[in-house]
């Protein structure tokens, strides 16, 4: 049995390491395109309800992109909002040089729910070539838009960014780490041409791509509505692109509590349900690793498993610091120890909550 899982654990540790050369040398990826002449005018569109405390950060890093403002048109869909999301950010855009809309989002489209349905309208509204689209919640880089566009070469329908999650408590930093590993494990697999899935909070769309599908209207529901159209474009034979840089970095406010994360995380897991089989399996290897080394330490001792977990640090540790270098970001070493209290933490809890939560709420709503 001890041998088993060592040789599991082994694995486990190769697969991470593979990982983390792979990352570290780019292998595979795809180098920018130089900028359309002229530049095209491009649309920003964002899904809102209840955002008057996040918004106006959000609109206020869109005023100062590098991109020209003429060139701008920004969509706001005031998905009923109850408090002042609509005052707020006409309050913020107020002298804008560019186009600048809050659409009140009164009727479903098609299939589309939620957020879904937000930007099925708000695309309809565009009048551009490129959809560029991200959240309330979200601060953008100055050069988001040439970050963006300039993989937006013939052929490609979805261009993702990253997005970093900050704050000031540590509860944000170790989501922060999360967020970065995670994004760098998706990094290694996308540039080996298999696609994983897309971040509807830092995500260009073609308008010849989303009108292939058929728009979100079109496209069956899902809570993760992001996955959803990029698995329809990627179906329509359209490439994908993955950036991971400073400048197509988007900042993210963090999880405020314990109960928000989980609900995120449940959310996210609809997403894996739906992912390709191949790899659906590679994920649940990877998510055996705490009960493969909690077996270790039951049948071989304490101190191959130390020996395992320490090494696992390490690498993953290393991971994260290359992670975070390319983002433009600081890591602390003394986070990592805490950080793997925390995935562990976050483990079981998504294990009990996966069981037990009921329907995905999000943003007030009921989904099941």
């Amino acid at each position: 049995m001890s041998g088993l899982l060592l040789g599991f654990l082994l694995l486990w540790l190769l697969g991470l390491c593979v990982a983390a050369w792979r990352f570290a040398t780019r292998r595979g990826a795809q180098p920018a395109v130089p900028l359309p002449r002229p530049l095209p005018r491009v649309s920003v569109l964002i899904a809102a309800r209840d955002e008057e405390a996040a918004l106006p950060r959000c609109l206020a890093s869109l005023r100062t992109l590098s991109y020209p403002a003429e060139l701008l048109e920004i969509l706001v869909g005031d998905d009923a909002s109850t408090d002042r999301t609509a005052e707020v950010a006409a309050a913020a855009m107020r002298g804008f040089a560019g186009q600048f809309r809050v659409i009140p989002i009164t009727e479903n489209l098609g299939q589309a729910r939620g957020k879904a349905n937000v930007l099925a309208h708000l695309a309809r509204h565009a009048t551009t070539s490129f959809f560029f689209i991200t959240d309330a919640d979200i601060h953008l880089p100055g050069g988001w838009i040439e970050a963006l566009l300039g993989h937006a070469a013939t052929g490609v329908g979805t261009v993702t960014g990253i997005t970093a999650v900050r704050g000031p408590r540590l509860f944000h930093r170790l989501q922060g780490i999360d967020w970065l590993l995670s994004l760098s494990l998706v990094q290694v697999v996308s540039e080996q041409g298999r696609p994983v899935t897309a971040m509807g909070n830092n995500m260009l769309v073609t308008r010849a791509a989303y009108e292939a599908v058929g728009g979100y209207e079109a496209v069956p529901f899902s809570v993760t509505e992001d996955y959803a159209l990029f698995q329809a474009v990627v179906a329509r034979g359209f490439g994908f692109r993955h950036v991971f840089s400073t400048e197509a970095r988007a900042d993210s406010l963090a999880m405020p509590n314990w109960a928000g994360l989980l609900r995120q995380r449940r959310r996210w897991l609809r997403g894996v349900e739906a992912l390709p089989l191949r790899l659906r399996l590679e994920l649940l290897f990877f998510s055996g690793f705490w009960p493969a080394l909690a077996g270790l330490a039951w049948a071989a001792g304490v101190g191959p498993a130390l020996a395992v977990w320490g090494t696992k640090v390490l690498v993953q540790g290393a991971l994260a610091h290359l992670g975070h270098r390319r983002a433009g970001l600081r890591l602390a070493w003394w986070w990592l120890p805490l950080f793997e209290c925390y995935t562990l933490a976050l483990t079981f809890s998504l294990v009990g909550f996966r069981l037990f939560g009921g329907a995905v709420v999000w943003k007030g709503r009921r989904y099941t």
